[in-house]
């Protein structure tokens, strides 16, 4: 896969392969040079059951020679096996051999060439047919702990499409199972090659709050009803994110000092929210649409057993203390405490 030129389109998405094409390359061609010295070998002791039509006499070039020629053809007959002996090693060890060194030239020829054209046209076909993916922008600190907390939820790592245009972290995406592009993600024929706006969730985390921006507007532009999340490291340009158009904004260092600040109050509440957090702690936050048979009940009662904390109304937050979470509506959205898959059944709360 070449890299991308900056200008040109954006190259297909592409998969980790198992083993790097020089690695395989080199394995093969490994395999069939063993073969062949072991024929060589095997000629060499046995040569007093070969004659040569052309002097009478078998030297290490001659054993050469017909070994080649014997393991690649039929031969050409100026040196051929005259004993039995030697008819028997042909017969039993060479003639396995022999199919053994084509097979792997044949299955070499079909790795570099059937293979790696099917699986560009395959991978080109995933591209085309992609929907309800989710596209991370960026795959540095922030975007590679995203793409992992998402696998660990229960997202198929086929179902993620890293965009990014360092080639280290696209290595890296693509050893967990990501499809990933290497490209300019501020460029509409990028967003475009993943088809961004058949998205159900964009992240953006490019490193830089200027950069980011940038990519907001460009994926606003082309995918208006996919939520956008971003990550910004200054205060300022929170705003400018959401003018953008992204739906929520994660300010890092407010995340730090809102953790330091609780940690102050007391002891429990920073590890309680790094709990909520990350699917590898006892509970999580879950948002969702009212269910139908929640629909008249009070947040307070949910189907599903969790704590109810806000219902989200025609653009409203309403808290758990408000009037408004008395009775739940058709169209509600749900934000609750559940606890995680390897905590079911404990309490909720931790």
């Amino acid at each position: 896969m070449t890299r991308r030129v900056f200008g040109k389109p954006a190259q297909p998405l592409r998969r980790a392969v198992d083993l790097p094409v020089w690695g395989d390359l080199a394995l093969r061609l490994g395999a069939a040079l063993t073969l062949v010295f072991i024929v060589v070998i095997v000629h060499w002791v046995d040569r007093e059951g070969l004659r040569d039509t052309h002097d009478g006499a078998v030297s290490f070039l001659d054993v050469v020679y017909f070994t080649m020629i014997s393991i690649t053809t039929t031969g050409f007959g100026d040196i051929a096996p005259v004993s039995d002996k030697s008819r028997l090693i042909e017969a039993v060890l060479v003639t396995p051999i022999r199919f053994a060194v084509i097979f792997i030239f044949v299955g070499t020829a079909y790795q570099f060439v059937i293979r790696r054209s099917w699986e560009t046209w395959r991978m080109r076909r995933i591209q085309e047919q992609l929907a309800d993916h989710i596209v991370v922008l960026g795959y540095g600190v922030s975007g590679s702990e995203a793409v992992n907390e998402l696998i660990a939820r229960g997202t198929k790592p086929a179902e993620i499409v890293v965009v990014d245009g360092n080639a280290a972290r696209l290595e890296a995406a693509g050893a967990v199972g990501c499809n990933v592009l290497e490209g300019d993600a501020t460029r509409d024929a990028t967003l475009r090659a993943v088809r961004i706006e058949r998205a159900r969730a964009i992240l953006v985390s490019a490193g830089r709050d200027d950069t980011s921006i940038l990519i907001i507007l460009t994926a606003r532009h082309l995918a208006a009803k996919v939520p956008i999340t971003t990550v910004v490291r200054n205060d300022d340009n929170e705003v400018l994110a959401r003018q953008a158009g992204a739906d929520n904004v994660i300010n890092p260092v407010r995340v730090t000092g809102l953790l330091l600040a609780g940690s102050a109050e007391g002891k429990h509440v920073s590890e309680y929210i790094s709990d909520l957090a990350s699917v590898d702690g006892r509970v999580q936050l879950v948002e969702r649409p009212v269910e139908a048979n929640e629909i008249g009940r009070p947040l307070s009662e949910l189907q599903s057993g969790g704590q109810g904390l806000r219902i989200y109304r025609h653009g409203q937050a309403i808290g758990f203390w408000e009037a408004g979470a008395e009775r739940l509506e058709p169209g509600d959205v749900v934000v609750e405490i559940t606890p995680t898959c390897a905590h079911e059944g404990r309490s909720a709360h931790g």
